[in-house]
């Protein structure tokens, strides 16, 4: 399943903050998004992953227009992609019942009663999938935890097992990292490699370019609101073909913090609880 914008064109108000951004994302690629604080990275995350439509332009699934579709095709294609956001947002409940939570409103009514009712006798077993998804990011033994008791790290991590476990042909990755110590940086790096090869697809965005060039089959980079250049990562950051990235890969260019596309360049180089679990 391919997941491909193309066009997409996004406004805050009176603010552009995409302009005819296109991208792709195949089976089994890693595709990173670079670029400085506010230039709109969360923004075309968010798009792909079918959260409001583009103001103009089209995302397409396998082909088929996201936006154009009914309501219930939307939501049936939605849930192939499993996004994870910069902060973890638990709830205060074991880990193992956060990981399944994504399985759990994706079911019908009707298995939620049964499998509430077999809650209520005990004689509800842990769904192989969040096992799986909780060996994957190596916290398996913290299953029955309660998950505001974990650190920052491990956090997050359960976080990816939860979007590991709805078996998604397409992560959607914003940050996950930033906040990391490198240990945990390096089980979600692990496990993004492990789910590509599976076939799953990834559209990561990051500011740290050494994790671009570890994990990515493309790279593209996001200023002024569009994709200026996008290639292998080692083509992109070791010969750039447009100025502005290589004033960006060098430390020359950055972005103020005023507005959501401010560019500033500079000279020198910058020295509530959750049911049980199932």
């Amino acid at each position: 399943m391919t997941l491909v914008a193309d066009a997409v064109t996004v406004d805050y108000g009176d603010e552009r903050v995409l302009s005819d951004v296109s991208l792709a994302v195949e089976p089994g690629e890693v595709v990173t998004v670079v670029g400085p604080s506010g230039v709109g990275k969360t923004t075309l995350l968010r798009t792909l992953a079918a959260f409001s439509p583009p103001d103009d332009g089209t995302v397409a699934w396998d082909g088929a227009h996201l936006w154009a579709a009914s309501d219930a095709e939307r939501l049936e294609r939605r849930r192939r992609i499993a996004m994870v956001f910069q902060s973890a947002s638990l709830f205060n409940a074991p880990v193992a019942a956060n990981v399944s939570y994504g399985l759990r409103v994706r079911r019908p009514w009707q298995e939620r009663l049964r499998r509430g009712l077999e809650r209520l006798v005990g004689r509800s077993d842990r769904p192989e999938a969040v096992e799986r998804a909780l060996e994957t990011v190596g916290l398996a033994d913290a299953a029955d935890r309660n998950a505001l008791s974990l650190s920052g790290g491990e956090a997050q991590r359960v976080a990816f097992a939860r979007a590991l476990a709805v078996d998604p042909d397409v992560l959607v990755l914003d940050e996950p990292t930033s906040n990391l110590d490198p240990r945990n940086t390096a089980v979600i790096e692990e496990a993004v490699g492990r789910a590509r090869e599976r076939g799953v697809g990834a559209l990561l965005a990051t500011h740290d370019m050494h994790q671009a060039r570890r994990l990515s089959d493309r790279v593209g980079v996001l200023l002024d609101g569009t994709i200026i250049e996008s290639g292998p990562p080692d083509r992109v950051f070791q010969d750039p073909r447009d100025p502005r990235t290589e004033r960006f890969v060098s430390g020359e260019l950055v972005y103020g913090a005023t507005g959501e596309d401010a560019p500033a360049e500079r000279s020198a180089r910058p020295s509530p609880p959750v049911p049980a679990e199932d």
